[in-house]
């Protein structure tokens, strides 16, 4: 039942796409309309699969015998047209200097689905209270059997940093148990456990809340609950030196659908320390 449910609309988009194609008449006689359906990236895998050339700006899949199967010089004429071409951060020297480096003939870059170096970003809406707040999660993909899923990897919701705000150096040496507190039976743990709001200055130097962990437990007790999806994008890091995201844009043109939004030529250093924001949930991060 689950795979005919899966099924269906995708049998239906199919359909749909068969009865625009005979409107026009012919593959190669697109109406405008048709152009831009045809031409825009619809689904992130068939971004991954243009911008690997392993798929044609008609959304025709190549077989690897095909000779424009990844053929990087046709990689660089249709990689210009993947990019938000109204967005000033993806446009100009740095967008040409990133398609050089991935079409480069000796050191050619191509997106693997299964690479674990991108990420999603869903913000979404929750009530906490009454009130409705917002909430990103960041997914990741994990191998499971023969396949893949995506997982929670990360939260970022504001409240959370509000119960731990980054602690003083001065004031955290105020607070500490003696080293000979185990010869009083630890009687003076009544110190940090009468004080809630110091309690974290009695943890390791090393201690890091993890957000996900309270992102959890507030969905386990009833104290977050879900309420909607607003918007979906996802970050690449496939590419030595380089950082893109894509986003979702409906236009009545070409330059529609999954586009690159976002471009930045990032040191290896820097890469993965903006990678944590998207695996590791702390208030120091």
């Amino acid at each position: 039942m689950k795979k005919l449910q899966y099924f269906i609309p995708v049998l239906l988009f199919i359909m749909l796409e068969m009865n625009l194609v005979a409107q026009s008449g012919s593959f190669n006689n697109f109406t405008d309309d048709e152009t831009v359906l045809y031409t825009m990236n619809k689904q992130v895998g068939q971004f991954i699969s243009r911008f690997n050339m392993e798929e044609d700006q008609y959304g025709k899949t190549l077989p690897t015998t095909d000779t424009r199967y990844r053929n990087n010089k046709l990689r660089a004429k249709l990689l210009p047209g993947m990019f938000d071409k109204y967005n000033p951060r993806t446009s100009g020297k740095l967008k040409k200097f990133f398609i050089e480096d991935v079409t480069n003939k000796d050191s050619a870059v191509y997106l693997n689905f299964l690479d674990k170096n991108w990420f999603a970003e869903v913000s979404t809406t929750f009530t906490a209270n009454g009130a409705e707040v917002n909430i990103i999660l960041y997914l990741t993909l994990e191998k499971e059997n023969l396949g893949s899923k995506w997982v929670i990897s990360n939260v970022w919701y504001s409240y959370f940093p509000q119960l731990f705000p980054p602690v003083d150096s001065a004031e955290h040496a105020k607070y500490f148990l003696h080293p000979q507190s185990h010869e009083l039976d630890f009687m003076n743990l009544h110190k940090a456990l009468d004080r809630p709001d110091r309690i974290q200055y009695y943890a390791s130097d090393n201690y890091r809340p993890d957000f996900l962990t309270l992102f959890f437990y507030q969905m386990k007790t009833g104290a977050l609950k879900f309420k909607q999806i607003n918007d979906v994008k996802f970050h690449f890091f496939q590419v030595p030196h380089w950082y893109f995201e894509i986003s979702y844009f409906n236009r009545n043109d070409t330059n529609s659908g999954w586009l690159i939004s976002n471009l930045q030529y990032l040191s290896e250093k820097e890469k993965k320390n903006l990678i944590k924001t998207y695996t590791i949930c702390s208030a120091e991060e």
